[in-house]
């Protein structure tokens, strides 16, 4: 089974569908994360899709670049600029209170744009962050906008993983995630018989109790 965290914010449904109908790695178990590099670092993943840049991510790491982000703007739902609803540049909204802007060198700090977002929601300011973060994130009371201006860091979606954890399940995800098809797949997946399908369930169903158990014991240690 693969197992893969991915950073709020991607939508990477249709890969995890592909990889489960198109090969025989026993499944896929992923979970969603702020934060997708730091399940990966502690061993608890085999994969991240992750927002770069991010200065853990080093040598030892393969990194797979998928797509950049464009920057957003988060604005209030009764603003002028919501009405307009087009594209924003920094000089529009100067007078504006600033709740969150990406830092200069482009790291996010997810819980960050979040408590930016219920202040934007009270019809205070606005949050400066990745588009598709700021879709993911926004409630009814939020619009967020595209942002034009040179001066705002790119972000870049990646897959990430140890170079010495390197494997078939990781490389067939990788080649799904960049349009590879069924056919062209490292490891077709065969007919299984229902007696199969039935194990490799209550294998998935193993793995994610154990999974989730983990994830429990690091909380409650945190908590100490």
């Amino acid at each position: 089974m693969l197992r893969l965290a991915f950073a709020t914010g991607t939508e990477p449904g249709k890969w995890f569908r592909r990889f489960e109908e198109n090969t025989a790695h026993g499944g896929l178990y992923a979970v969603d994360a702020d934060d997708a590099l730091a399940p990966l670092l502690a061993g608890e993943v085999d994969v991240a899709l992750a927002r770069l840049p991010d200065a853990r991510v080093d040598d030892t790491f393969h990194v797979v670049r998928l797509y950049e982000e464009a920057p957003g703007i988060a604005v209030p739902k009764d603003s002028v600029y919501a009405e307009v609803g087009e594209e924003l540049a920094l000089a529009d909204v100067a007078d504006e209170h600033l709740n969150y802007r990406l830092d200069d060198s482009g790291l996010v700090d997810v819980p960050a744009v979040r408590d930016a977002l219920q202040v934007v929601a009270a019809n205070v300011g606005i949050a400066i962050a990745p588009r598709p973060l700021l879709k993911v994130l926004s409630k009814k009371q939020v619009v967020p906008l595209g942002l034009s201006d040179e001066s705002i860091p790119v972000t870049e979606i990646a897959l990430v993983w140890r170079k010495e954890h390197d494997g078939e399940a990781i490389q067939d995800f990788v080649g799904i995630a960049k349009g590879r098809t069924a056919r062209s797949s490292r490891q077709e997946k065969p007919k299984r018989s229902a007696r199969e399908k039935a194990k490799a369930k209550q294998a998935r169903r193993n793995v994610n109790n154990s999974l989730q158990k983990a994830k429990k014991g690091i909380k409650q240690r945190k908590r100490r």
